[in-house]
């Protein structure tokens, strides 16, 4: 997308926003007067009082529409385009000194020095304690406790002033020095000099937020940008510098070149002592395992005196305080419009982490809808609904079998020495049966969307079609509902993902088996729609259709049928609901097209655009399928509530 559609898209969304709050407050107030009015005007119960109400409609779209924007932060964006570029140098400065800022507490209660002296103190400890369980020798128990007392003597020096490394503390004090002078730095205005024209013309040759895969540009492209990118490459240096530090004294290192030597001279003796059982050969290599694991912890030299970090800690507060003072605005901004999560800096690129990564902004979705209901693009080179030219011949062919061919006189044509194959009677009533012969093309619909659509109407179809009669006769015969009850509610309560494998493994990944899953589906539903129906219908009616010379026939078509409508219809639109969750998961389980297909590819590429744009198309279609039943109900029982 170039830069001016890039501007005009976020044009677009801010107008959006304005008018989206704007439509949400006169809904609102709309609302508020007709309740007032109907407080007057309707009793508690009326039907009328929730009939019409395209003002909460309003309300209800506009609020859901602002929380997308919002939490998406596709408002964000609109607002403020360079902000996530900002703040991808922010988060660029936040993870080169996190590996410094973990030796502090500001993250966390204690020094990192004091949780590693507590943690191998108290395994130390453990060891010791468990000598006494491990049935040893007396001598090797000895020796064991003795390195262990070394061990610790060991851990508790690396915190002694006394023993630290001679020039570790100018070290330190270098570091500071380096962090000090970078704060300062920080807050000079004309920190860093101004970029040059391959960095300017770098910046501005990137894609807008959002238009690549890598979702936010990562070179800067703000002065407020340089500045952060040029503090973040200096104290990633500085930082990489502190870890490197160790405390290295002579003593301490003499210490553990001691412990290693006698820990290797104990581990010599066991193994040697032909003595020792097989299970306690075991027991001596753990014990000695767990020595060596101790040795190298303290042996790392990651453990400082805690005073002499105390300018390194200091310079860090003062940076800290500049790096939250630079941000300014910036730093509201993201608190106040970016919800949700925040924007991380990795190796190479910066990613929205949070709600604004697994909740697309709607822009964006709609994009991705427009680049896909592209015929020429589709999905998997599939488009979504389109049409495409078939020949009349092919489709009409189902009607007539191909054994008619086979009855005609004669034999089939061969072929001559020369290649040629002369047609006769019988393969010109073969061609005709079989659909291969030219006839006239018209435009026939196709597509992911159109192959979910047609197969949630043949199974619904054909669940009706059945399942309605047997309700209807399971509510009027006794030997109807013995016989055929235990049979649909033995399936029915099953969910319909538990028959999803069996059946698809049967009829495989062709739309036979996904027809007839949502057969199954809609058929025991419709069943005992039209049971309860029949059943629910008034002695009365039927007595005095009998008085008035009715007919069995007259009596089910004039006032069983009639009266088992509503329930018939509503287990319609249950059903329509049912059918299209359990067509998703069979295309998701077996199938080449379909919306449930498309969503199954977008989630193994984790491409959360086309996951939503799915079931915005699944939200619509029910929705449409919805408002038809609605409008059948209206038409078909008129009477009802009515009563």
């Amino acid at each position: 997308m170039s830069d001016f559609l890039f501007e005009q898209r976020n044009t677009i969304v801010a107008y959006l926003v304005i008018g989206l709050v704007i439509a949400l407050v006169l809904s609102i107030v709309k609302g508020r007067r007709v309740m007032t009015t109907e407080r007057t005007d309707l009793v508690f119960g009326n039907p009328a009082k929730a009939l019409g109400g395209w003002y909460w409609i309003v309300t209800g779209m506009s609020f859901v529409m602002l929380i997308w924007f919002y939490f998406s932060w596709d408002a964000a964006r609109a607002y403020n385009p360079t902000a996530a570029n900002e703040l991808c140098q922010v988060a660029k400065v936040e993870s080169a000194i996190k590996p410094m800022r973990s030796q502090f507490p500001f993250d966390r209660p204690n020094i990192r020095g004091t949780d590693l002296i507590a943690r191998d103190s108290a395994q130390l400890e453990r060891i010791n304690n468990s000598l006494q369980t491990l049935a040893l020798e007396h001598s090797i128990e000895a020796e064991a406790a003795a390195i262990l007392a070394s061990l610790s003597s060991a851990l508790v020096d690396q915190a002694n002033p006394a023993y630290i490394k001679a020039d570790l503390e100018a070290e330190f004090q270098s570091i500071a020095a380096r962090i000090n002078s970078l704060t300062d730095n920080f807050n000079d205005p004309t920190y860093p000099s101004q970029p040059n024209a391959v960095q300017i013309a770098a910046g501005n040759a990137q894609p807008g937020w959002g238009d690549t895969g890598k979702e936010i540009p990562v070179l800067p492209a703000t002065p407020l940008g340089y500045r952060y990118a040029a503090v973040a490459t200096e104290i990633k240096l500085i930082s990489k510098d502190f870890v490197k530090l160790r405390n290295t004294n002579p003593h301490l290192l003499a210490q553990v070149a001691d412990i290693k030597a006698r820990i290797k001279a104990a581990q010599a003796a066991s193994t040697s002592n032909s003595s020792l059982t097989a299970s306690q050969q075991e027991v001596h290599i753990k014990l000695y395992r767990q020595l060596n694991k101790m040795l190298k912890r303290i042996d790392d030299g990651a453990i400082f005196p805690p005073s002499s970090l105390n300018s390194v800690q200091t310079a860090l507060v003062a940076f800290d305080q500049a790096h939250i003072e630079q941000q300014g605005s910036l730093k509201t901004y993201d608190t106040w419009m970016m919800p949700g999560g925040r924007i991380m800096a990795g190796n190479s690129a910066c990613s929205e982490q949070g709600s604004g990564r697994w909740l697309p902004k709607p822009s964006d979705t709609l994009g991705t809808l427009a680049r896909i209901s592209n015929p020429d693009i589709g999905f998997k080179d599939v488009p979504l609904l389109w049409y495409r030219w078939q020949p009349v011949g092919g489709m009409v062919a189902f009607l007539f079998p191909d054994w008619i061919a086979d009855l005609i006189p004669g034999n089939y044509p061969r072929h001559t020495q020369d290649g040629q194959i002369n047609s006769n009677f019988k393969s010109k009533v073969r061609d005709f049966v079989t659909g291969n012969y030219n006839s006239f093309s018209i435009p026939v619909p196709m597509g992911h969307m159109w192959d979910s659509i047609v197969r949630v109407v043949t199974g619904l179809f054909f669940g009706i079609i059945l399942g309605v009669p047997l309700g209807l006769f399971m509510g009027l015969s006794r030997f109807a509902k013995g016989f055929f009850d235990p049979m649909v509610e033995l399936y029915r309560p099953v969910p319909p993902l538990a028959w999803a494998p069996l059946i698809l493994t049967i009829f495989g990944i062709q739309d036979d088996g996904k027809i007839f899953l949502l057969f199954m589906v809609a058929f025991a539903i419709m069943v005992i729609s039209a049971r309860t129906g029949a059943t629910g219908t008034q002695l009365s009616k039927i007595h005095a259709a009998h008085s008035l010379g009715a007919t069995h026939r007259q009596i089910l078509r004039r006032v069983i049928l009639p009266n088992s409508l509503p329930e018939i219809l509503t287990g319609i639109r249950i059903a329509i609901g049912v059918c299209w969750g359990t067509l998703v998961a069979a295309e998701m389980l077996a199938g080449t097209t379909g919306i449930g297909f498309v969503e199954n590819v977008a989630r193994k590429q984790s491409d959360y655009e086309v996951i939503w744009v799915t079931i915005i198309i699944l939200g619509v279609l029910g929705l449409m399928f919805d408002l038809i039943m609605r409008s059948v109900i209206t038409r078909t029982i008129p009477w009802r509530g009515k009563g």
